[in-house]
């Protein structure tokens, strides 16, 4: 079921009704840029894939089925395609993606220099590993646990089965374990000790 908000803006969108998109917009698109920046790594990419995602769904919105997906769904489907057309351009740099995530690492219970560098190292060793894993795995961990989506919507937006999505999370789970263990005690220890 369509959310009312998002039903309506849509009905004045398709009537050719500016304020329907800027709605949509307004919406989704904060998101929509989240979901491309932690993929790809850079703002000027993820901004311009956010903003290719609009103009494609604008164009295309009478064709939009809600028996299909939700909105949002159909939406991050599109993003995710064009990221992927993205990973085809450009190699993808590192950097912080924790804050994107909502990794949830316990805060230091000090503001010394000590506790924020080992606040920092456990920031740039998760991203890290996740900037170590495919883009399918990437993927599938940043919308299970940056966007909160269910399996089942998971398996909407890259479009695979849900038992494959379930596996990539599963994959990239395993992956990430085996990335931190080395450094993990380590920096949970120094976490811990402030």
């Amino acid at each position: 079921m369509i959310p009312e908000e998002v039903e309506s803006s849509m009905r004045r969108a398709l009537r050719g009704d500016q304020s329907g998109y800027a709605a949509l917009y307004e919406l989704f698109a904060p998101g929509i840029y989240r979901l491309c920046y932690s993929l790809l790594f850079n703002r000027e990419d993820a901004e311009d894939v956010t903003q290719e995602s609009f103009v494609y769904a604008f164009r295309n919105l009478q064709r939009y089925d809600a028996k299909l997906s939700s909105f949002k769904t159909w939406l991050y489907t599109i993003a995710i395609c064009r990221c992927r057309n993205m990973y085809r351009k450009s190699q993808v740099p590192t950097c912080d993606l924790a804050p994107f995530l909502n990794n949830g690492l316990p805060a230091p219970r000090s503001e010394t220099p000590e506790a924020a560098l080992a606040q920092q190292s456990a920031r740039e060793a998760v991203s890290r590993a996740l900037a170590s894993l495919t883009p399918r795995l990437r993927e599938a961990v940043v919308l299970r646990y940056g966007h909160g989506l269910t399996y089942r919507e998971i398996a909407e937006v890259m479009d695979c089965p849900q038992k494959t999505a379930e596996s990539r999370v599963r994959l990239a789970h395993e992956a990430l374990r085996g990335s931190l263990q080395a450094v993990g005690q380590g920096l949970l220890d120094e976490l811990l000790s402030f």
